[in-house]
């Protein structure tokens, strides 16, 4: 394998394709030039998790993560910021360099936290803080154990030596317990230790909660306190654990799951009740109301494998449990739609969910939110007059509106939806990604931004109608300030008209140092989903500021089937997948060069998921581009759909018809048919253990291009995920393409 060649430079864009171009900016005399990014700029970048806020919305924790490609690895710490006062106040709190510091969580009091963290300890005096018996386990031999430690800084305290590890944990809302769940893989339990204890730095006893024969699951607190909630399954398969713990490693496709059901452990009277029955169906998630009075689940029909059935999630329907009495109503009665998690408004008095225009079949219709009250009633769609989806973000006080966020072109934006009247209205407009969430607790109200400019940074604001006028945002985070010395080239959106008079948009980048009048070569980069959409983000595209900085124009084509552009365009190419997506791609690249920007005999494009499948697409139906990099594309759509882990996506796409009922639509959509049309020189890339769109696609398309006399090579990359799980190979991906 002529792994070198690729390594030079961009070399699938090879013959032709290779420009320098100067960085021209002016500069203070005494700093160095600005640089183009490189894709180890990329590895370098750090990242945060989500922020946890105090109870009096004051201060926020929140983790930073710093890969290392080298060793393929991140290292995470704690960091403390001030609400009020922003980055400036940016205090590091941990310092671990090989291991993980990660959930930071406030006491109800904030004044101390505690967080989860695999670094090496050694055990409270007297060892009394571990769970017994059964305490223990994160699975994967993770040995997370929990910490307490003072904001004003100090040294970290042990809590747990639980075996191997605690793997969740949480307080209670009245101030009394730190409760974790801990034990063998698949046989966790609850263990709690008084807060009391923690805070008067006494040695913590911990107390085991539950003893359920099939262990605990997913659990949660109760507002109130009063009660855990927690699923899980009814069996265990004895012969499967064992063989897990004798370490065979076979994987079973399609294993038959056993029923969960939801219960509930009494903190006062160390009770546990078994709140659902029904062997027809299999509890999967929950949620519960501010005033606890009421539990919202979603559970699947238990004969789920019977029927063939893998994309469980759009099978699920929604129920409801009065805490009281344990009566059980049902709320959705539909086969092939998803629903999102039921919603409590914040007086406890209304639900909602958020769920397809069309709730009989499956379909991309855009969502509604529907409500009722909970004591009953019809339910109400709202949103019916938006063209985007609607969704359940966060309720205002009032519970007369609900926020969320949605895509509007190759922007993200916080929308609004009249509860009384269904009216959706657009409160911000941002040139970037924004998207906007409320700290239950607090109130506390954290915004996400990411723009051609900067990548995600954390911010806060004081009010909702303030949110607007970026003016008002609080910067809380600024992790990447080696960007500073960056060179980027310049982002916009534009629009073109496609083939069919149907108008398209996209995301432009323009090479660093762009000179007006001069022609450059493009790299057409093709985002996934199709459902999803390429926008005004930072260093998008697959990396496309890397492309940029050596000399490149960028095209993101938001092409027929994505978002953000409203139904109809999102449905356009259903029972005909690829000819109008190529159409648009293909007048865009038109668009380009009619401008005068682009150079046609310097082309060149590249996707991933969905975007490999136009690459293939475009392989077999074009010989315009010098070069083709495919990542994990089809090029069998009738091989694939048993193959992949998603059948009924793939069926509503294609025709709505089993393949097994109608071969020719499967065929006469697949790039494989064309195959023998292709002339550009191909990489195709994988993930050999890709559930979504599985290795063997590549394969049938790297041996039909060889056996054709193609220039081709295949990259198989070790994992079993949809994209390049580790950093390493990334970095070698990204610099082959």
């Amino acid at each position: 394998m002529a792994l070198d060649r690729y390594l030079r430079q961009l070399a699938l864009f090879a013959a032709g394709c290779a420009v320098t171009t100067p960085v021209a900016l002016a500069q203070d005399a005494a700093a160095p030039a600005p640089r183009p990014m490189t894709w180890l700029d990329m590895q370098h970048m750090r990242t945060a998790s989500a922020p946890e806020v105090s109870a009096d919305g004051k201060w926020i924790l929140y983790t930073v993560s710093s890969p290392d490609w080298r060793d393929a690895t991140t290292q995470s710490d704690i960091y403390l910021v001030s609400a009020e006062r922003g980055v400036s106040s940016t205090r590091q709190l941990t310092f671990t360099k090989k291991k993980n510091e990660t959930q930071p969580r406030w006491a109800p009091d904030g004044t101390w936290f505690v967080f989860s963290s695999n670094r090496d300890a050694t055990p409270a005096p007297g060892g009394s803080a571990g769970a017994s018996g059964g305490g223990g386990g994160s699975g994967g031999g993770s040995n997370n154990q929990l910490y307490m430690m003072r904001p004003d800084g100090g040294e970290a305290r042990l809590l747990t030596t639980a075996t191997p590890g605690v793997t969740s944990f949480a307080f209670s809302r009245d101030g009394r317990w730190l409760v974790y769940r801990a034990g063998k893989p698949g046989a966790e339990q609850l263990h709690a230790l008084p807060v009391a204890d923690l805070a008067a730095g006494r040695d913590p006893q911990a107390q085991q909660l539950t003893r359920h024969a099939t262990g605990v699951g997913q659990w949660q607190f109760a507002p109130d306190a009063r009660r855990i909630y927690f699923v899980t399954a009814d069996t265990i398969d004895t012969d499967e654990r064992t063989r897990t713990e004798k370490r065979f490693t076979v994987a079973v496709r399609n294993a038959t799951a056993p029923i969960s059901s939801l219960w509930a452990f009494d903190l006062d009277g160390r009770r546990t009740t078994r709140l659902t029955s029904d062997t027809t169906i299999s509890v999967t998630d929950f949620t519960i109301s501010d005033d606890s009075k009421w539990i919202g689940f979603r559970a699947l029909p238990s004969d789920r494998y019977k029927r063939g059935i893998t994309e469980q999630g759009i099978h699920s329907n929604i129920y409801l449990v009065e805490a009281s009495t344990g009566r059980i109503e049902q709320l959705t009665g539909n086969t092939e739609v998803a629903e999102s998690a039921l919603s409590f408004s914040p007086d406890s008095r209304l639900i909602a969910f958020a769920a397809s225009d069309d709730t009989t079949r499956y379909n991309m219709k855009n969502s509604r939110a529907y409500v009722r009250a909970v004591a009953g009633g019809a339910w109400r769609k709202l949103g019916t007059g938006f063209d985007g989806d609607v969704s359940v973000g966060f309720w205002s006080p009032d519970a007369r509106t609900i926020y969320f966020n949605e895509g509007v072109k190759a922007t993200n934006q916080l929308h609004s939806v009249d509860v009384a009247s269904g009216a959706v209205r657009q409160l911000t407009s941002v040139n970037g990604v924004l998207n906007v969430n409320q700290d239950e607790t607090s109130r506390r109200l954290l915004l996400t931004f990411q723009d051609p400019a900067a990548p995600t940074t954390t911010y806060t604001v004081t009010r909702l109608d303030r949110i607007g006028d970026r003016r008002t945002w609080t910067q809380l985070t600024d992790l990447n300030p080696q960007l500073s010395g960056i060179a980027l080239g310049a982002e916009e959106e534009i629009t073109w008209t496609s083939r069919d008079g149907t108008p398209v948009g996209g995301v432009l980048v323009k090479p660093v140092g762009y000179e007006p009048g001069r022609r450059y070569p493009l790299v057409v980069a093709l985002h996934g989903g199709p459902a999803a959409a390429d926008l005004l983000s930072f260093n998008g595209g697959y990396g496309s500021q890397v492309y940029a900085g050596a000399g490149y124009v960028v095209l993101k084509p938001n092409y027929r089937g994505s978002t953000n552009y409203g139904e109809a365009f999102k449905n356009g190419i259903v029972g005909n997948y690829f000819p109008p997506g190529y159409d648009d791609i293909m007048t865009g690249v038109d668009h380009l060069i009619a401008d005068g920007l682009v150079n046609p005999e310097q082309m060149g494009v590249l996707g991933w998921s969905a975007g490999g499948h136009w690459s293939n697409w475009i392989l077999t139906h074009t010989d315009r581009f010098k070069a083709i990099s495919s990542g994990a594309g089809t090029s069998n759509w009738i091989s694939m759909y048993a193959q992949s882990d998603v059948q009924r996506n793939r069926q509503y796409y294609l025709g709505d018809k089993l393949p097994y009922e109608d071969f020719d639509a499967y065929w006469n959509q697949s790039p494989l048919k064309y195959i023998a049309n292709a002339k550009t020189p191909t990489m195709i890339h994988v993930v050999e253990g890709d559930p979504r769109v599985p290795s063997p696609q590549s394969v049938e398309l790297h041996m039909a291009l060889k056996k054709l006399g193609v220039p081709t090579e295949l990259f198989i990359y070790p994992g079993n995920t949809h994209g390049i799980p580790d950093a390493r190979n990334r970095l070698l991906k990204s610099t082959a393409e």
